[in-house]
């Protein structure tokens, strides 16, 4: 099973249209995918739990996939 980890800053907050676009797209893979953001952690498949972080522009997230799919839903999501 591969896990992959990327962090990076955001470029504008994540509301519910940004929310519901990272839902779908994780949603395409079978890997486990987790948001981490100010100490929190959220099922990246959850478009309530990303928005239960209420994450702003220019903040620090870090996102870890675990799955056969992993590398490759990291690297959708960074697209």
């Amino acid at each position: 099973m591969a896990i992959c980890k990327m962090s990076f800053e955001t470029t504008s907050a994540i509301g519910a249209r940004k929310a519901q676009e990272i839902v779908q797209k994780a949603s395409e893979y079978e890997a486990d995918m987790i948001l981490r953001y100010e100490n929190k952690e959220v099922d990246l498949k959850s478009i309530l739990g990303i928005m239960s972080l209420a994450v702003l522009e220019g903040a620090k997230i870090d996102i870890e996939a675990k799955g056969p799919d992993a590398e490759e839903a990291i690297a959708a999501l960074n697209e």
